[in-house]
């Protein structure tokens, strides 16, 4: 009887795409309804119609966008820069002091249960390639590969294009026509504009679960409260802007 190979695979969790992405889309969805909540509210006490909110929803989506691609950028190279000197400083320390880190690699072996002997046989076999030797150490000592730092540009792109999906939502009722462009705001303008965001901050919630260990109905519902909590302040906030404008 043949044993047969069990394999399995696991999903990219270093990339450095996924958390811009959920976090994009989050927050495009839920600041540019909130932006456009705060806008109609103030268009709405101040008698105008839907051309403003709109524009801010339209303004909203391309600057946050933006926003959020060259923050990614920045915050991710910085990190990956400041990944890379570490790596230099282990560099220049097993060059410089090959002895004291072929030792201090052999004590950590002993730690996870190998023999002094066998310890010291393993350290002194990973250490003959100068490029394996760092690799080892700073995957044990710092806690990361440098074959698998997160890529600035896959963190911009992805927030990039997560913010202008989440973005988009609010935008759907005026962009399928469903509203006249001249149209003063009401009630069922608004309404139309809740309705749509409660609903794609709910679907987003739902699908961020398949990456937590949350239910999908508790993180969408939760989701869904916390996007029209924050569009209602701003709701108000405008309202009252604009009827002392």
């Amino acid at each position: 009887m043949t044993s047969k190979e069990v394999g399995h695979t696991h999903r990219d969790v270093t990339g450095g795409w996924l958390r811009p992405a959920v976090f994009g889309a989050m927050d495009g969805l839920v600041s540019n309804f909130a932006l456009m909540a705060g806008f109609a509210g103030g268009a709405s006490a101040a008698g105008a119609g839907t051309q403003e909110v709109i524009l801010a929803g339209v303004a909203g989506l391309l600057a946050g966008a933006f926003s959020m691609a060259v923050g990614e950028y920045v915050s991710v190279s910085s990190q990956v820069e400041m990944a890379y000197q570490e790596v230099e400083v282990e560099r220049k320390e097993l060059r410089d002091n090959p002895d004291a880190e072929l030792r201090e690699l052999a004590r950590l072996w002993e730690s996870r249960g190998l023999s002094p002997k066998l310890a010291l046989e393993v350290a002194t076999a990973l250490t003959k390639d100068p490029d394996e030797a760092v690799r080892v150490h700073v995957r044990e000592e710092l806690g990361f590969s440098v074959g698998d730092l997160p890529s600035p540009w896959a963190a911009a792109i992805s927030s990039f294009v997560a913010f202008c999906i989440g973005a988009i939502v609010p935008l759907l009722p005026y962009l399928v026509s469903a509203l006249p462009f001249g149209e003063s705001l009401d009630i069922a303008n608004i309404g139309w504009l809740i309705g749509v965001s409660a609903v794609g901050l709910f679907i987003a919630g739902a699908l961020v679960s398949r990456v937590t260990t949350r239910s999908w109905w508790y993180s969408g519902t939760r989701q869904m409260l916390l996007g029209v909590a924050a569009a209602g302040l701003t709701y108000a906030v405008g309202s009252l802007i604009g009827a002392n404008l």
